[in-house]
């Protein structure tokens, strides 16, 4: 059984001139840090990925022993 190392692209910003959002929408301020995924597969695997596409794994030890604790096949997009 083979897996994959693929993760979805990350969800972007978009710019608007009207600050009002719509009912089915949600905002969030944007903090300094890294915009990244996460992903979690199968043996305790884990993959850290910029939102340009750059490996930072190695860079977050803590989050990576942290995704141990997240179901197999999960993804996060987020700020760290």
């Amino acid at each position: 059984m083979s897996s994959t190392w693929s993760l979805p692209d990350p969800t972007l910003a978009t710019p608007t001139a009207d600050p009002a959002l719509a009912p089915d929408h949600a905002a969030e301020p944007k903090w300094d840090g890294y915009r990244a995924l996460v992903g979690r597969w199968p043996g305790d695997r884990v993959l850290i990925r910029s939102r340009s596409g750059g490996d930072l794994t190695g860079a977050f030890p803590e989050i990576v022993a942290a995704a141990a604790d997240l179901p197999d096949n999960t993804a996060l997009d987020g700020v760290m």
